[in-house]
């Protein structure tokens, strides 16, 4: 169990309104402080720039997708332990597990429901080892 405390959380999506709806859940119902930006190479700067907690990620976006993105966040020494979820539509038992053999802590399936989003982001946290 996680002994760390979530506060900061850093959500790289390229569909704007996917990004607001899970901000304003993520900061309405979680309380969390919600980072956004829209590209895999935009949040690996923010990362950087910010220490966030958790990372979520999309998986399909142009440029760099989200595996390319984890692979490379995990390049970056101060980055290289922060726990990533992954979230996407490609959710069938063979993508799960293959997103989590790249290193993602969990996936989190879209679309998902703005009022349960908080409490998965935070029961995920709270079962990590």
């Amino acid at each position: 169990m996680n002994t760390k405390t979530l506060h900061r959380i850093l959500y790289i999506e390229d569909e704007a309104d996917i990004q607001a709806v899970a901000r304003l859940a993520l900061e309405a119902l979680g309380g969390f402080t919600v980072d956004t930006c829209s590209s895999g190479r935009e949040g690996i700067a923010r990362a950087q720039a910010t220490a966030p907690d958790l990372i979520l990620l999309d998986v399909m976006m142009p440029d760099m997708d989200g595996p390319a993105t984890l692979q490379a966040l995990r390049q970056v020494p101060a980055l290289a332990d922060v726990p990533v979820v992954f979230m996407t539509a490609k959710v069938q038992p063979q993508e799960v597990a293959h997103y989590r053999a790249l290193g993602a802590l969990a996936v989190i399936a879209k679309p998902f429901d703005p009022m349960l989003l908080a409490r998965q982001v935070r029961d995920i946290w709270l079962t990590q080892a």
